[in-house]
């Protein structure tokens, strides 16, 4: 249902309720990543890939303490890839 409260997949596999997709997109700091946060919240959309930039803008965003338990929840699931692909010599 458009604009419905309901989980999304933001990254990884993880549902996040609808209001936190939009406090998500409210807390970062790459404007293009806001809106497609704000228009995927818009069109319903369960999942939405994320280009590593757009992941690190996301952990920018959430360094000083996550919200909420599933934008928590998503901090460290994104932490943990991006220490995997620093570990790998990817970034």
């Amino acid at each position: 249902m458009k604009g419905a409260h309901h989980a999304r997949d933001v990254s990884a596999g993880l549902p996040i309720p609808g209001p936190d997709v939009l406090e998500l997109a409210r807390l970062v700091d790459d404007q293009a990543l806001a809106e497609r946060l704000e228009t995927a919240y818009g069109n319903g959309a369960r999942i939405l890939a994320l280009e590593i930039q757009e992941r690190e803008s996301i952990l920018r965003a959430l360094e000083n303490g996550p919200p909420t338990a599933a934008l928590a929840e998503l901090r460290g699931t994104l932490l943990a890839e991006h220490v995997g692909r620093v570990r790998d010599g990817l970034v």
